[in-house]
């Protein structure tokens, strides 16, 4: 189930691509399967580890194109690992409503994305969202999970703060929405068996979607999202830096005084200026270090 419409947000071959807070890895497994250089990194020791297994298994299996590569690595999104623009797309999907310093992490995605390069953030959306804190305490207050609800514009400034410029918005699965409020009604500490009957109901019917992705409800969805989507999805640039001028090959020299006691010339010519040329997809909120629980299998995302 992914989050990001790569139809949206196009990838090449060979791309750069960093997941921040992969979790169990859904999207690096759509960027690797489509020919990237993908970097999933996550705090989670654990979800890691399966998600290198799961790299391992799709290059075993031949779901990976030649020339892709894979890497799985334990991180602090507030302190990559990596040198300045060292990505060509950063990935950030239902992560940033976890980190209390999410300035901070926009500031390091930002540093690590090449100028002209592409980020897709995604968060849980104001409306469903709200309806979830309302239904239930335990929703939000459990380690690791949600500590704030972003307004649609609120993270469209923040992005642009930090210097990145946001060029399209869309939500995404609607079908989620009314399964979280079930579990918020229900209880959100009561999964599989232990789930209420109307909870175990909807779940099956999200797995058939997600396996079977029948017509019916990929129609739903369209319909749905723009009205109770779960997540809202924002692209963006990291734009080009002003080029700098390049300094004056050499002064023109100033007219020779024709006597000693001549005026001296009014100033000197200005020098050139020429510009330098530029270097051309709903997760629990029950996050442990920016992760998920879901286990994906080696032929489908997340």
């Amino acid at each position: 189930m992914l989050t990001v419409d790569f139809s949206r947000f196009p990838l090449a071959p060979g791309d750069r691509v960093l997941d921040l807070g992969c979790g169990a890895g859904r999207h690096a497994f759509e960027c690797y399967r489509r020919g990237a250089q993908v970097v999933a990194l996550d705090q989670n020791g654990e979800e890691i580890r399966e998600v290198a297994k799961w790299f391992a298994a799709m290059k075993e299996a031949g779901e990976a194109p030649a020339g892709a590569s894979a890497t799985a690595m334990e991180g602090d999104a507030l302190n990559l690992p990596f040198p300045d623009d060292s990505f060509d797309v950063v990935i950030i999907s239902e992560v940033m409503e976890h980190i209390p310093d999410d300035k901070g992490v926009l500031a390091e995605m930002v540093r690590v994305l090449r100028p002209g390069g592409r980020i897709a953030v995604t968060v849980p959306r104001y409306g469903p969202e709200k309806v979830c804190w309302a239904l239930s305490d335990a929703y939000h207050e459990v380690e690791g999970g949600h500590i704030r609800i972003y307004r649609g514009d609120e993270l469209l400034g923040k992005m642009r703060e930090a210097g990145l410029e946001p060029y399209g918005t869309h939500h995404a699965h609607g079908l989620h929405s009314p399964y979280w409020w079930l579990k918020c009604a229900f209880g959100v500490g009561r999964d599989g068996k232990d789930a209420a009957l109307p909870v175990q109901a909807y779940h099956k019917l999200l797995v058939w979607d997600i396996m079977k992705k029948p017509l019916a409800t990929r129609l739903a969805e369209r319909a749905l999202n723009p009205v109770i989507g779960k997540s809202f999805v924002v692209y963006a640039t990291k734009p080009h830096l002003p080029a700098a001028p390049a300094a004056a090959e050499a002064d023109e020299p100033a007219a020779a005084p024709a006597t000693k006691t001549a005026e001296p010339a009014a100033g000197k010519p200005r020098k050139s200026a020429r510009p330098a040329a530029s270097k051309a997809p709903a997760k629990s909120p029950a996050k442990r270090g920016a992760s998920s629980t879901a286990k994906p299998s080696a032929g489908a995302a997340k």
